[in-house]
């Protein structure tokens, strides 16, 4: 089985990049399972709209995933429940949350779990990341063939803990969230494939896909900035792609994905 991850998708660039590169990157790699997180994607890069769902899922996604800002924008209210490969941090607590924290999805008879989940270090204060996953390992692991952890999580020691904790019971865990793409993908002692940063997909100019000078105002006064996403330049894609045995679910062999200027695809 082969997995397919891209990284937090900033803005209208994002999006292009995606309508862009995916369908070259499933030509070439062939994944069976594409899986995008969009909690960036709106124009102010917080949260997802009807509209962006549909443009991801039309550029190749067969799941998005979400994060911290799932609820910034309004309208995911609307249509969460009636979208199950959308799914938001599985660890929000309270009774009636909208939506899902994992989908599973048949891949030619083979069934792949993804599960969304959100860090708790310098986050919002959600239950128990660990107790989560606990339960739905429990409830799942008879029923999937593989695993896959979106978690979206601020510490890099946070990412790891919970990688090392579910090392063996998951094929892979990928951080998002904090949108560079760190150089330590590797498969752990139990055969569980870990990167701690995806990475993000959206503007290559501007800062994590903020505009330049408003971040450099914020550090510099120490007051209040309203950020907005970078819409002119070049853009950026990150991920990464993941190959999971079919005899056992565990992972094989995980590679990270990045195209910028710097790092033109093809190259």
């Amino acid at each position: 089985m082969r997995l397919l991850f891209v990284g937090d998708t900033v803005g209208k660039i994002g999006v292009e990049m995606l309508q862009e590169y995916l369908p070259k990157l499933k030509k070439d790699l062939k994944p069976q399972i594409t899986i995008v997180n969009g909690e960036n994607s709106t124009a102010v890069g917080r949260g997802i709209s009807y509209k962006i769902y549909k443009q991801i899922m039309n550029a190749g996604a067969d799941v998005i995933t979400l994060g911290n800002h799932a609820w910034n924008n309004a309208e995911i209210v609307d249509f969460i429940n009636d979208t199950p490969n959308l799914i938001r941090p599985a660890n929000y607590p309270g009774p009636d949350v909208p939506g899902n924290g994992y989908t599973i999805v048949n891949v030619n008879g083979k069934m792949v779990a993804v599960i969304n989940l959100q860090g708790l270090v310098f986050m919002d204060n959600l239950n128990n990341p660990f107790d989560t996953i606990d339960a739905i390992i429990k409830e799942i692991k008879k029923k999937v063939d593989f695993i896959f952890v979106d978690l979206h999580a601020e510490t890099t020691s946070e990412k790891l803990a919970i990688a090392r904790y579910l090392d063996g019971q998951i094929s892979a865990l990928v951080g998002t969230h904090t949108h560079v793409q760190t150089n330590d993908a590797r498969i752990l002692p139990g055969g569980t494939a870990f990167m701690t940063d995806a990475g993000m997909t959206g503007p290559y100019d501007g800062i994590l896909g903020m505009q330049t000078d408003l971040i450099l105002q914020r550090f510099i006064t120490q007051r209040p900035v309203r950020f907005q996403v970078e819409e002119n330049g070049a853009g950026i894609l990150s991920g990464c792609v993941i190959d999971m045995s079919d005899r056992d679910g565990h992972a094989i062999k995980i590679k990270p994905i990045l195209i910028d200027p710097d790092h033109p695809y093809g190259n």
